[in-house]
């Protein structure tokens, strides 16, 4: 049965989140107006900073990258009616797989066999690392958010412990391991697009922004084209239902939390093979908790998180910009304007998406009607 706030689906995907990101980024122009800074200037140089240079643009695209992982990682788990906070440990743990293989291989095995290997490892750390909590809470009862959160302390720990007392090189003060051999890192974006013709400008953006998409549109294919997903979104939205059907929940929740865990590892492919080319301590830096917003703001579907992430991949890059190029703003003021998005996105869509059912069917009802008349003279006796 349909609710008067109900909205179609493209508008619950597309027109919703920009009318939330609108109703933040005027919120935000209201503090930074209140704090003496021209709201005008801050927004249009943040929008140039992330679009209006190609180096800007990859940038964003960089930051966005490592978004959509992480994204689609909230969003599958969600779909399984789980809220997987634990995208930041796992995204560790998968840095650590890609980085692992990649110390331990690279050397001798070339960029064919070496790529995918990584890959594979990280989204295997990833996955099994996210299995666990999904095992205590489908057979121990034990609640998934408490048991995400306490394993991004453990991932990290974890990793600076390795990092300082086994992978890092003798006499080397820095936490990091050593570098990887080529047959270990992904080509730039530049270097890509330089085989084509293009000339680009050299940033940390890679082709792993394909691998995300390809991400993306497999996820889109799992959930709403496979009984496995169809599956999977049963047990999310009805357990009781789910077990009726002869659908095993417990088995969808370790299903569920593995891909959910995979594909946070993938973040490793772009932070670790991608730019870095070894293994070191932050390399998420908080894209495991940046993904709940984007998931949030992406209304849990791949292609709303694509926009999503590139929002946000904006949000950085521009708020860098602005930070550099106008006195008095700083990069707390980007925090600000993220805890805006949050808001309006998660906690406050409920109270927008009524108005916006409402402003869209006024504006259906102007349009003129495609249904056909019947006339009496269409009736034969």
């Amino acid at each position: 049965m349909n609710t008067p706030n109900a909205l179609p689906r493209w508008a619950d995907l597309v027109l919703l989140p920009a009318v939330c990101l609108f109703v933040a980024l005027m919120a935000a122009a209201g503090v930074v107006a209140l704090i003496g800074q021209d709201p005008v200037e801050v927004i249009t140089v943040l929008i140039y900073g992330a679009f209006g240079t190609p180096r800007g643009l990859s940038y964003t695209l960089y930051y966005a990258t490592t978004f959509i992982f992480t994204g689609l990682a909230v969003a599958v788990a969600f779909h399984g009616g789980l809220f997987n906070i634990g995208g930041e440990g796992q995204a560790i743990l998968g840095g650590l797989g890609t980085g692992l293989v990649a110390l331990w291989f690279s050397a001798f095995l070339p960029i064919w066999i070496m790529l995918p290997l990584m890959l594979v490892s990280g989204a295997l750390f990833g996955m099994a690392w996210a299995a666990v909590p999904a095992y205590l809470q489908a057979y121990r009862g034990s609640h998934v958010v408490i048991t995400t959160i306490m394993f991004n302390f453990i991932a990290s720990s974890l990793l600076v412990y390795l990092l300082v007392n086994h992978l890092r090189p003798p006499g080397v003060m820095s936490v990091e391991s050593k570098p990887f051999a080529d047959s270990a890192k992904l080509p730039s974006m530049r270097d890509a697009l330089g085989w084509l013709g293009v000339d680009w400008p050299a940033s940390p953006l890679n082709i792993s922004l394909l691998l995300a998409l390809l991400a993306a549109l497999g996820v889109y294919l799992f959930l709403w084209r496979t009984r496995a997903g169809y599956h999977l979104r049963s047990v999310g939205s009805s357990p009781s239902a789910a077990e009726y059907a002869g659908i095993k929940s417990k088995h969808q929740v370790i299903i569920g939390m593995a891909i959910s865990g995979a594909l946070a590892g993938m973040v490793g492919m772009n932070e670790i093979a991608g730019v870095n080319g070894k293994l070191l301590l932050e390399f998420v830096s908080g894209a495991g908790f940046t993904g709940i917003a984007v998931a949030l703001m992406g209304r849990n579907h791949p292609l709303g998180i694509i926009f999503a992430s590139v929002s946000f991949g904006a949000l950085f890059q521009g708020g860098a910009a602005a930070a550099f190029e106008v006195s008095g703003f700083s990069r707390d003021m980007v925090v600000m304007l993220q805890g805006f998005i949050v808001l309006f996105s998660g906690a406050m869509v409920y109270v927008i998406a009524p108005w916006v059912a409402r402003a869209l069917g006024a504006v259906t009802a102007l349009l003129p009607s495609t249904k056909p008349s019947v006339t009496s003279g269409d009736h034969h006796g």
